[in-house]
């Protein structure tokens, strides 16, 4: 296996005039014995003896028919989820790719990317722990993922990387495809034991074929160790991708020295637009756009023809015929593909972003590490976050988000007090006894099971400055739109937790519905809660849209306590002995109560009353400083 190997990499030793240099053959062998696996090699299939030209004419067939392949497959695996995926966001994309990035740490010090001294870095107390990402990673394959890419920082820095990428080939054979973004420096290192855990994929971070502008790039050396990397991964039967990005004035004179790296590689080299993030030390008018790099490319090379691409790829694929490997350019900024993009990420410290320019963000790992947080909690929280993705990373994200939840059933929960004087006369109250004084709950036994359906609504006035920051998603805690969603379901399951006396009844479902009225400065939260049971769900409606109101003050007090939390109340109840609904009217709020007989559920509409702007005590002056 040995001169196998050795053999294989003679192979790479090719005339490379155009960048002059020798493989380091002599770094790829180290303790652990390379081996061309079944799985990792047979799955590659190249030949050596094979032309340039006729290798670049199967790799066109072979790449249109993977294309159509892909696409087939991805449309197939669409029809298949069905309306209510916690990964289908509110415009009808589903999200079949997730990004997890295991460390902050990096080995370089890009120029572009932090300073010469690195960055202040998370305690490692806060960052997932591998068991954390393999718990996540699972959840999101059950609900849809197909493909993972780890990255980082850079996840070669991390000692549990084979690890990670075993555990997940092992545990989720849904899972089609795991991948990982590095800079290359320990490739020849790590690779044969990253193929052997099952990697499938690999990106290669290079800004540059130099070996001096690397280091004054990345203020390291490594240049010839990165290459290396990448040619080692084509002899194991990877076609790496190679990510480049392009800056004005200092690589996009290396242009076509990238196309020519896919002369006899068989590589996918991809120039990627520069984007200007907040804190970049570079001006926006570095970026190099799509259609200058096209142009420089078809002045030296007029046959560069477009390939193939599937439905959700960011990179547009191009080559050169007869080369190798291709070319592609991600235009992240001048043609997005926000309208296709299936893509999610999961931040080190645990944090998931649904979009890569967005500012949202929902903490998965507080959520794991709560004791009391299930898989559908989990679901709950990574819906709201993806309901809530925007169309594109420059539009405007929509006003409400909703999501469904089953909850099962938990054990009941008795709070009993022995009552005080046996002088003292006691209510005839169904909740006290009237001999003793002691608490009981209401017996349900012979009540008949229904359907039972309310819904409750708050609003709370926030003020103008509280409300530009929750619209803009500004606010330190987070997307508070998102987290009261997830606070009132929790709220609804626990009621009987809260509220004495309550029963413990099995939800069927829990929607919720939170909306900010930038014209009025005011967060609108609407609850609809369904059991099938003997009693009634408007106490769970209710505290539903409480708690979460208290999570809209609780997240936004640090701005101001200018905060009024108001028209807390019951908006619907049906399914029991009785039904309610309120009506709309000009003045004071008036209650009406039918039985089943006299109106039937389907005839009663949902109407809102209008919300008071007046603090229910009166007798003092309290005004919100902002009404």
């Amino acid at each position: 296996m040995h001169q196998l190997l050795k053999r294989s990499l003679s192979v790479v030793s090719l005339s490379e005039s155009s960048r002059g240099w020798v493989l380091p053959t002599h770094q790829f062998f180290h303790t652990t014995r390379p081996s061309l696996s079944a799985k990792g090699g047979g799955n590659r299939p190249q030949s050596s003896e094979t032309t340039p030209s006729s290798v670049g004419t199967a790799s066109t067939v072979e790449s249109a028919d993977k294309n159509k392949s892909k696409s087939q497959r991805d449309r197939k695996q669409q029809a298949n989820v069905s309306g209510d995926s916690s990964l289908i966001d509110s415009f009808g994309r589903f999200h079949s790719y997730l990004r997890i990035s295991l460390t902050e740490r990096c080995n370089l010090r890009c120029k572009y990317c932090m300073p010469a001294e690195g960055v202040q870095l998370t305690q490692k107390e806060h960052l997932l722990t591998s068991a954390e990402v393999i718990r996540l990673a699972n959840l999101f394959v059950t609900e849809g993922v197909r493909k993972i890419r780890l990255t980082g920082g850079e996840p070669t820095v991390r000692k549990d990387l084979t690890e990670i990428v075993g555990q997940l080939k092992a545990t989720n054979p849904l899972l089609e495809s795991v991948g990982i973004t590095t800079n290359g420096l320990m490739l020849t290192r790590q690779l044969v034991g990253l193929q052997r855990a099952g990697l499938d994929a690999l990106n290669v971070s290079l800004d540059t074929l130099r070996a001096t502008r690397y280091e004054q790039i990345t203020r390291r050396k490594g240049w010839e160790r990165v290459m290396a990397g990448i040619d080692l991964a084509i002899q194991l039967g990877y076609r790496p991708k190679v990510n480049c990005v392009l800056m004005k004035g200092f690589n996009d004179d290396e242009i076509c020295d990238f196309v020519e790296l896919t002369r006899v590689r068989n590589v996918d080299v991809r120039f990627i637009e520069y984007m200007p993030f907040t804190g970049n030390r570079w001006d926006t008018d570095k970026m190099v756009s799509f259609r200058t790099m096209l142009d420089t490319i078809r002045a030296r090379y007029p046959a560069f023809e477009p390939l193939p691409n599937g439905p959700n790829d960011t990179s547009k694929a191009y080559r050169v015929p007869g080369y190798r490997g291709q070319m592609g350019f991600i235009t992240s900024m001048t043609e997005h593909f926000c309208g296709s993009c299936n893509r999610l990420r999961i931040t080190a410290d645990g944090n998931l972003k649904v979009c890569l320019f967005g500012n949202t963000e929902v903490s998965l790992r507080d959520a794991l590490r709560s004791p009391g947080c299930s898989e559908d909690d989990l679901r709950c929280l990574i819906s709201a976050a993806v309901k809530r993705k925007k169309k594109q990373h420059a539009g405007a994200s929509p006003l409400s988000t909703s999501f469904v939840h089953s909850a099962p059933h938990r054990p009941i929960t008795l709070l009993a007090h022995d009552g005080g004087l046996q002088c003292r006369r006691y209510s005839s109250l169904s909740h006290v006894d009237e001999h003793t004084g002691r608490a009981t709950m209401v017996d349900v036994d012979d009540k008949v099971s229904t359907k039972r359906v309310a819904k409750a609504q708050a609003t709370v006035y926030v003020g103008p400055t509280i409300a530009a920051l929750i619209e803009n998603n500004e606010l330190k805690k987070g997307d508070v739109l998102s987290i009261s969603q997830m606070a009132a379901i929790v709220a609804a399951k626990k009621t009987s937790d809260l509220i004495p006396l309550c029963h413990n009844i099995p939800l069927s479902s829990i929607k919720v519905e939170t909306s900010l009225n930038s014209s009025t400065n005011e967060v609108h939260i609407l609850a609809k809660v369904k059991c099938d049971g003997k009693t009634g769900v408007e106490m769970e409606a209710l505290t539903a849209v409480s708690i979460a109101a208290l999570t809209v003050y609780d997240m936004c007090k640090a701005v101001s306590h200018e905060i009024l939390i108001k028209n807390i109340m019951l908006v619907e109840k049906t399914g029991g002995k009785s039904e309610f609904y309120r009506k709309q009217l000009h003045h004071e709020p008036t209650l009406e109560s039918r039985t089943i007989e006299s109106r039937e559920p389907d005839q009663m509409p949902i109407i809102t009353r209008g919300y008071r702007t007046d603090p229910i005590i009166t007798n003092e002056p309290f005004v919100p400083m902002y009404i």
